[in-house]
């Protein structure tokens, strides 16, 4: 029996508490709980990291920075060099291959060395496995007629899996009465201008079309797209929320019909609206839903509790379900945000116990909730603090994952193959437990 009331003490990352974990959690992958303490660590790559043969995908900044401090104070290369992702495997615990987002952090206790030639990440003097760093597509060498690289119209994560269109790169949930606590889309869209770098606000469908072009003609991983961006509470380019989202897949679904699955990322609309996305060809609805606890939505996502509200948001993604089917809507929560200061629960347990409720009434449902995992950004309104401990991390892939199998759920369409040294979607490992069966 794991001690969760030492361990959510927040011990560092060392090799020991990793075979501690590895002892405690024989029901999860240890793919799964190496990739959550990287992720909710952060990783330092040292110059010698960026010295690979050949070239590889750096950062997009798809949407987040998804970084521990602001992008001006990377140094080293990190603001430029950094991998969109890594793939690791080998190592101490002869880890399978495994995708994680980068976060950067030059305070990690995980740094990516090179050892002959071959980025290695280590935790202290122990390798956790040889890296690789995702390539580049052919269509990213192009140009669109209007000067745009394609990395910034649609750029590809998940080892190439997923086209990520932010179509809008702000959000009308403007300061800290409105927006979401944990989220800095508007903070990262002033970073990235203000360091100078293409990066456009609003997208043009032209534009999206004409990158799309060239990976239909030349791309094979690509399976699906997401459409996504901030919330628009007035108008955007004369149009209101729907319709503004609505003109993209209806766009791409008419030039190419059904040639990726198409995935949106956005408010919780009522039934007539969901109708329309279908009708446009999306698939998969994610009506994000952050945090389970009512008091604590109403404090970390205060414009969405004052212009919707808990209640309606929850009732509105349910109420999806009937459009999409309960396996096609797949809410995302935040994983670790029911912890933070100054709101969150004080103990691990309590922060499980809510989030368990949540996720039993959806996939009661049918409906499967999957997480990301909570990185504490600068310029945030919850800010720089230290995030979850790895046994809050543990405990909710191990609630996650005893869920999902207690209803009997199938795989969420639309992120690939699961479990581990299969799974892709890199900023949590909810898909790489799927299908474990456990470890001696």
């Amino acid at each position: 029996m794991v001690d969760v009331a030492t361990l959510e003490k927040r011990p560092p990352s060392t090799i020991a508490l990793l075979e501690e974990m590895e002892r405690a959690y024989k029901d999860l992958p240890m793919e799964a709980i190496v990739k959550q303490d990287i992720l909710r660590q952060g990783i330092h790559f040292l110059p010698e990291a960026f010295q690979v043969i050949g070239e590889y995908k750096s950062k997009d900044y798809f949407i987040f920075s998804f970084d521990h401090i602001p992008l001006a104070d990377l140094k080293d290369g990190a603001d430029t060099k950094a991998p969109e992702e890594i793939k690791i495997h080998g190592g101490y615990f002869g880890l399978l291959k495994t995708v994680i987002s980068t976060r950067n952090n030059p305070h990690s206790p995980y740094k990516m060395k090179s050892v002959d030639g071959i980025p290695t990440l280590f935790l202290g003097e122990t390798s956790i496995g040889q890296a690789e760093y995702p390539p580049i597509p052919s269509w990213y060498k192009h140009k669109t007629k209007n000067g745009k690289f394609p990395g910034e119209i649609a750029p590809v994560i998940e080892w190439g899996y997923l086209l990520y269109l932010t179509v809008f790169r702000n959000c009308q949930y403007f300061g800290k009465d409105e927006e979401c606590a944990y989220c800095d889309i508007n903070h990262n869209y002033r970073q990235q201008k203000g360091a100078g770098r293409p990066y456009t606000g609003v997208k043009d469908v032209e534009d999206i079309l004409e990158v799309l072009s060239w990976v239909d003609q030349e791309d094979q991983v690509a399976k699906v797209y997401t459409i996504t961006g901030g919330s628009v509470l007035t108008s955007l380019k004369k149009k209101n929320e729907v319709d503004f989202y609505l003109q993209y897949p209806e766009a791409i679904e008419k030039a190419f019909p059904k040639r990726w699955m198409g995935k949106l990322v956005a408010q919780a609309f009522e039934k007539e609206d969901c109708q329309k996305f279908k009708d446009a060809g999306i698939e998969i609805y994610h009506p994000n839903y952050e945090v389970w606890d009512k008091q604590l939505f109403e404090k970390i996502c205060p414009g969405k509790a004052s212009w919707i509200g808990w209640d309606t948001w929850i009732r509105r993604v349910v109420d999806s379900a009937e459009v999409f089917g309960p396996d096609k809507v797949i809410p995302n929560f935040v994983g670790g945000v029911e912890l933070s200061e100054p709101w969150g629960f004080k103990t691990v347990k309590e922060a499980i116990d809510s989030t368990k409720q949540g996720l039993d009434f959806f996939m009661n449902k049918g409906i499967v909730p999957r997480f990301t995992a909570w990185c504490p950004e600068p310029y945030t309104t919850l800010g720089q603090q230290a995030g979850p401990p790895l046994v809050y991390f543990c405990e909710l892939l191990r609630a996650w994952k005893e869920t999902f199998e207690k209803y009997n759920l199938p795989t969420p369409p639309g992120y690939g193959e699961p479990g581990p040294g299969k799974a892709v979607f890199s900023v949590s490992a909810f898909m790489d437990v799927i299908g474990y069966s456990g470890r001696n």
